[in-house]
């Protein structure tokens, strides 16, 4: 363990970000090469001077310099715990080990007492290109008893590749590590597509046992909008897959059946508040990343109307000239590139109970997000340095994150506590 501390320099921000400056953002989220859609025409994500994904990723957001900060005088401390390979997801066992998958498929099991971490053995397949690889990793709401895990990841099959979902037992050794059990894939994402982008596959449960997945439109605009796939969605299941009573489109084909909001573009993270609302947050184009309040049978209108433009130039209807549309409860332009999200309830930070966490890729960076009932405004900005793939709050009601080493390896496991 390697431990440090940062005297960190709370930046807030503007308050409610609702429109944008339509100025662009030459720093890359989760770009890719450029589609091609019959809907949008010219491709969107193109790295003009990246000559790789893992390059064009990493790129610098300049732009953030231009956002105004105060300083509040406040201060954490930031330790070091651990180091991984590329991670992207994590959860607490009941135990306070913590579970921690890696995209190239890798799912790693840490005691944070013995400062150790093994393996656990029988994740299926993992296609790791771009963005894909391993993803989330979620606890069943009674794993103390039936000792349920849920993973999500990206396989290949016909047409290319996609998202899917999959549960299984967690059987756990004595050696600190263990494996997989009784493995059922219960989820794929329809249809598969080539290209390495936008796959989503976050993973959520709510109070009445739903499971909730992100699904993406894998940088092909359309399928956002089109109901044959779901693609671009919100996805609501019973815990085995099978599809529950009450989702809005279930007179439509098995596949709609599945879905309960369309017109998304790359959901990273959702979190449910005290109150049973669902928060997600998605990446813009080229500006416009946003915060929703997912309605049920809700349309949020991408590729159609969005508070950003495309990595071209051409610009994109905002959401003010379409109102059929859900428009975004906080927009941000310049992007923050979003991963990660948590609605903090510990003790540790009594300040902050209430308040939400969303990591920062390009922005580096760590935003708090005040809620007031069905409203939500960015509250203040922690500039780290590093790209926050995941946020977690730990059983003592510390925040962990996850710094994912720019997809090239190198990722950290940081702890935050009050200084």
């Amino acid at each position: 363990m390697v431990p440090f501390r940062h005297s960190l320099i709370f930046l807030a921000t503007l308050g409610l970000l609702t429109a944008c400056d339509n100025s662009s953002n030459p720093g890359n989220q989760e770009q890719l090469s450029a589609p091609t859609s019959a809907v949008e025409a010219a491709p969107e994500e193109a790295a003009p001077v990246a000559t790789d994904t893992e390059t064009a990723e990493t790129m610098a957001a300049p732009d953030q310099d231009e956002m105004e900060t105060t300083d509040s005088g406040s201060s954490f401390s930031m330790t070091e715990i651990a180091q991984f390979e590329s991670p992207w997801a994590m959860t607490f066992l009941p135990d306070g080990r913590l579970l921690v998958t890696e995209m190239a498929g890798n799912l790693r099991l840490h005691d944070l007492g013995a400062g150790e971490t093994e393996s656990i053995e029988g994740v299926p397949d993992v296609v790791h290109a771009g963005q894909g690889g391993l993803g989330d990793v979620l606890l069943h709401p009674q794993f103390a008893s039936n000792q349920q895990i849920y993973i999500s990841y990206v396989e290949a099959g016909d047409g290319g590749s996609g998202a899917a979902v999959a549960r299984a037992r967690l059987v756990l050794d004595e050696n600190g590590g263990g494996s997989l059990e009784d493995l059922e894939v219960i989820w794929r994402q329809t249809p598969k597509m080539s290209g390495d982008g936008h796959f989503g596959h976050r993973l959520a449960f709510d109070d009445e046992g739903m499971l909730w997945i992100s699904s993406s439109e894998r940088q092909e605009f359309d399928p956002a909008q089109d109901m044959t796939g779901n693609l671009g969605k919100m996805v609501r299941l019973n815990d085995d897959g099978s599809v529950p009573e009450g989702n809005p489109f279930t007179d439509q084909s098995e596949v709609a059946a599945q879905v309960w909001s369309l017109g998304h573009r790359n959901i990273l993270g959702m979190v449910f508040d005290a109150e049973g609302r669902l928060w997600a947050h998605e990446m813009g184009p080229k500006g416009g990343d946003e915060l929703n309040l997912i309605e049920k049978g809700a349309n949020y209108g991408y590729p159609i109307v969005s508070n950003g433009e495309h990595y071209d130039g051409r610009p994109i209807p905002d959401h003010d000239t379409r109102p059929e549309f859900e428009a975004p409860v906080i927009s941000w332009t310049p992007v923050i590139s979003p991963a990660g999200f948590i609605i903090y309830d510990g003790e540790l930070f009594p300040e902050w109970q209430g308040s939400g966490f969303i990591g920062g890729l390009s922005s580096q960076s760590l935003v708090r997000v005040e809620f007031d009932g069905e409203s939500a405004r960015e509250a203040e900005r922690f500039d780290l340095q590093q790209r926050v793939r995941e946020v977690e709050q730990g059983p003592d009601g510390a925040i962990w994150l996850l710094e994912d080493g720019k997809r090239g390896g190198n990722g950290s496991l940081l702890k935050l506590t009050p200084q």
